[in-house]
């Protein structure tokens, strides 16, 4: 069984994204994740260091865990063009974190499940060729 079906058998938390989980280095996985969203299209707009952001602000310490914000440019660009407030469900969130020592999870959203929300045929069209460019990331690590 794959990580991604073992995901979806877990709960219905787990259809709202795809994973794998890596035996690697943290600083190695978050550069493979980049380069493998570049290579497919997606630009990383921002990178959120979790950890570093609730130790400055909370005091407390947690493995390392980075937030990605994966945008493609072009379909981005086309569901603007269909409703213009879905700006508030963009990029699409890639999380990088430690689960153990030395085995690190990527995560993706599913596009098409954030979509279902706005009801909308027509961004769910363009939320299709998305979830397949995100699943082949998440595949190719």
């Amino acid at each position: 069984m794959s990580s991604n079906e073992r995901d979806k058998a877990r709960g219905k938390d787990h259809e709202l994204l795809f994973s794998k989980t890596l035996a690697s280095s943290f600083a190695d996985a978050v550069a493979r994740t980049k380069e493998l969203l570049a290579a497919n299209g997606f630009g990383v707009l921002s990178e959120i260091d979790v950890a570093s952001t609730l130790k400055a602000k909370l005091g407390v310490d947690m493995a390392p865990y980075v937030i990605l914000g994966a945008c493609n440019p072009q379909y981005a660009h086309r569901a603007l063009e269909i409703q213009s407030k879905i700006g508030t469900m963009l990029p699409c969130n890639v999380i990088v974190r430690e689960a153990a020592p030395g085995s690190i999870e990527v995560a993706a959203v599913d596009p098409v499940a954030s979509m279902q929300a706005v009801e909308n045929a027509a961004l769910a069209a363009v939320a299709e060729p998305v979830r397949g460019l995100l699943e082949r990331v998440i595949a190719e690590l």
